[in-house]
């Protein structure tokens, strides 16, 4: 017989926590997990990533397609919480369940994650909204942004336009700058983008924001990687369009 366990939903967020996300578009936890569970986690991509038999599912691609090994530590991991159980309970943290409850008004339920390594020099995202990529109904796309190392502007930090949620949907078109950001992406158009202010993060903070916040990256500068572990969520009972993206992992 299986015997199913609930686990107490914690509630870490103050009124006034909540009241700044609906205000700003986002807010970051600090210290929201240990240096001792960043330190392991990123061993543990490293070992799964340096391994002589690297799964297929791990090998770093572009598209379909499986690219050099020199990619390894380059390449982001791409939903890894498909495959490997210790990602797949970094993206149910309990403090990660217990504020998206609180700011979506009930359970979400994970869609994607993605373990990024932007090593030296690598570019930077130009400025866009989540939504534009993983379109949902009703939308209340979130994502979360946990640093597994300090991020500061010198190795490609994020940069975000406080309460620029509250414009709603916004048209993209094609990267301006191409020295700073990826050409494969998209920008969005018609914002006044000195406006954005940088995110500085210490090690195991999360980043919690809205799917329209406009926010992008810069190229990473410095002589260390900046690696972070990203996921997206939706409320339980929105509709993701995109169909790699339709299987929602309760958080439970």
């Amino acid at each position: 017989m299986t015997v199913q366990v609930q686990f107490e939903r914690t509630t870490p967020l103050t009124e006034e926590q909540i009241a700044q996300y609906k205000e700003d578009g986002f807010i970051i936890i600090k210290g929201g997990c240990s240096d001792d569970l960043i330190h392991t986690f990123n061993a543990h991509i490293h070992a799964i990533r340096s391994s002589d038999e690297m799964p297929d599912w791990a090998k770093p691609k572009k598209g379909k397609e499986f690219i050099d090994d020199k990619d390894r530590f380059s390449v982001r991991l791409f939903n890894p919480h498909l495959h490997d159980g210790f990602s797949l309970q970094m993206m149910k943290l309990p403090i990660v369940r217990g504020s998206l409850a609180q700011l979506l008004g009930d359970e979400a339920t994970g869609v994607q994650s993605m373990y990024f390594y932007k090593e030296p020099n690598s570019p930077g995202q130009a400025a866009h909204q989540d939504y534009y990529y993983i379109r949902n109904e009703p939308n209340t796309l979130t994502a979360t942004w946990i640093a597994m190392e300090q991020v500061n502007e010198e190795n490609g930090c994020l940069w975000v336009i406080p309460g620029s949620h509250k414009l709603g949907v916004l048209s993209h078109g094609a990267v301006k700058n191409l020295q700073e950001h990826e050409a494969w992406t998209d920008e969005v158009e018609d914002v006044d983008l000195s406006k954005e202010i940088p995110i500085i993060m210490d090690q195991g903070d999360i980043l919690i924001f809205d799917s329209l916040l406009i926010h992008s990256s810069t190229r990473n500068r410095s002589n260390r990687w900046r690696r972070s572990y990203v996921c997206h969520y939706i409320r339980h009972d929105s509709k993701i369009e995109r169909e790699d993206l339709k299987r929602k992992i309760s958080l439970v």
